[in-house]
């Protein structure tokens, strides 16, 4: 069973920065994207961003130009780098990684939580 553990959250002030990061039980490269999501209080899990191995990106209209999301290879994790963080940004999130073949499957981790405050 795969496992995903975030790390990194915490509380900041608005304007700040945090940089959350997620190891993988598994080779990062064993799925074929990685990305973070989060869940706001009364809100539905969105993505914040994802990587794919081939390199490409996707990334929230609400975080591009502030978030970063980037793989280590040596250390098994993928990082997600926000700036410029906003009290919209508080939420918990949740590491998640996905494979296509033999079957579509999501793995999950327990989240971190993000709070920003104004």
């Amino acid at each position: 069973q795969v496992q995903l553990v975030e790390s990194g959250g915490g509380l900041v002030q608005a304007g700040g920065s945090l940089r959350l990061s997620c190891a993988a039980s598994a080779s990062i490269f064993s799925f074929n994207a990685m990305g973070w999501y989060r869940q706001a209080p009364g809100k539905q899990r969105e993505l914040v961003a994802s990587l794919s191995n081939g390199d490409s990106t996707i990334y929230a209209d609400s975080v591009k130009g502030r978030s970063t999301i980037s793989r280590d290879i040596a250390k098994n994790t993928v990082s997600l780098q926000m700036n410029s963080l906003k009290p919209e940004d508080t939420a918990v999130y949740y590491c998640n990684a996905h494979k296509l073949a033999p079957y579509a499957i999501h793995y999950w981790g327990k989240g971190t939580l993000v709070t920003v405050s104004s």
